[in-house]
């Protein structure tokens, strides 16, 4: 539901505070524990979820979240089962929004009205669609318009002001500003660089902006957390998956333990600041 995602936002402003989103992908590295990385993430201190479903050519990630995908996809992870995934997740939470993030064959596959429909009984509140420009996402967001559940769009630093126009409509929820130009979880992100173009995409959209790729630490974190309304982090938590299936660790503990770590470094990023 889009309200979701709209309370969760307004009341992160009444907190003063940027909120964290963490990202997962769905089935990495098997269903079962997925599930618990999900269960636990709001208990961590995630605000907002997002959960990638896996694709076999994710072009705008980079190698952390393609072995991801990866090794979801040898696990037998599907679409639906990132639905069932949800699902499952919503028995136990009903407040904390959950945002898909992927690509746009597995939607064409499965029927856009068919995939709104089912999204939203499942209880996602927003999709992500990396490579579906604005102007074949007409279907796409009347199906979910009807349905509930918000489009959420990327900007990017290329994104000039006559583009930002575009990108925006039929935009809600947020808008995802990608912080660097390339791939995820390769270069880092730059408090100084994002902040002009936060505001200019807050200012043209009118709804919170969330910043992602470019973020690993929780250092980088704060300083993103001080300038944006959300801080999205994906391959530092992916990452600790991929270790701990290696050294044979608690994959969740690991996982948990790492999204703590940003959560309150977002949370107490803003302490004695005046303004954002």
């Amino acid at each position: 539901m889009k309200e979701r995602i709209d309370a969760r936002f307004a009341a992160l402003k009444a907190e003063g505070r940027a909120g964290f989103v963490a990202y997962v992908m769905a089935g990495d590295p098997d269903a079962a524990t997925a599930a618990k990385i999900l269960a636990g993430l709001p208990g961590a201190g995630a605000d907002l979820i997002e959960v990638g479903f896996p694709f076999s050519d994710p072009m705008a990630e980079g190698p952390p979240i393609q072995r991801a995908a990866i090794r979801a996809l040898g696990a037998g992870m599907t679409l639906q089962g990132t639905l069932d995934l949800v699902r499952g997740f919503r028995d136990g939470d009903q407040t904390t929004p959950i945002v898909l993030m992927g690509y746009v064959n597995l939607l064409v596959n499965w029927g856009y009205e068919a995939f709104a429909r089912d999204a939203a009984a499942a209880g996602v509140d927003g999709v992500i669609v990396v490579d579906l420009p604005p102007e074949e996402s007409i279907p796409l967001a009347d199906a979910l318009d009807a349905n509930g559940v918000s489009l959420i769009r990327l900007a990017t630093p290329t994104t000039d002001d006559a583009r930002l126009k575009v990108v925006i409509q039929r935009t809600s929820g947020f808008v995802y500003y990608v912080s660097v130009a390339g791939v995820t979880g390769v270069k880092e992100a730059n408090a100084a660089a994002v902040a002009p173009n936060v505001e200019r995409v807050r200012k043209a959209s009118g709804l919170p902006v969330a910043v992602g790729f470019g973020i690993k630490t929780p250092e980088r974190a704060a300083e993103i957390a001080r300038v944006a309304d959300a801080v999205v982090v994906g391959s530092a938590l992916v990452d600790e998956i991929a270790e701990a299936v290696q050294m044979n660790e608690d994959v969740t503990q690991r996982v948990l333990s790492k999204a703590d770590s940003l959560a309150k470094a977002v949370r107490s990023a803003r302490v004695g600041q005046t303004t954002v």
